[in-house]
């Protein structure tokens, strides 16, 4: 929990941090994370990301991570993307690639590159 409190603190640029909240009927339902990663430029890191499990199914997570892809493209110019992930799939489709062959912990890094010139 410290550690989630933690990082909930705002942080100011280059080194920012931003969380997406979707509520339902005013119960926080799902959060997801992006925040500027302090050892390369223009790398951004999709993190803590949690749907309550009785509302799971409901297209929330594809929600708080489309947010979250639209609003680092809105606000920088160009870069990359990373996640460290289980479903490698659904951010193969979002246009992600595997980095290296390794797996941790059942998870996957995976990078998208983008530019909006």
């Amino acid at each position: 929990m410290a550690r989630i409190v933690e990082q909930l603190q705002a942080m100011p640029p280059p080194f920012y941090r931003r969380f997406f909240i979707c509520r339902q009927h005013g119960e926080v339902v799902g959060v997801g994370g992006i925040k500027a990663a302090d050892w390369a430029s223009d790398t951004h890191i999709l993190y803590l990301s949690a749907v309550a499990e009785h509302a799971r199914g409901q297209g929330i997570a594809r929600t708080l991570i489309a947010a979250r892809i639209a609003w680092v493209m809105e606000n920088f110019p160009n870069g990359r993307l990373l996640v460290s992930t289980a479903r490698s799939r659904r951010f193969a489709r979002l246009g992600f690639r595997l980095m290296g062959k390794g797996e941790a912990g059942g998870r996957r890094l995976m990078m998208m590159e983008f530019k909006t010139n």
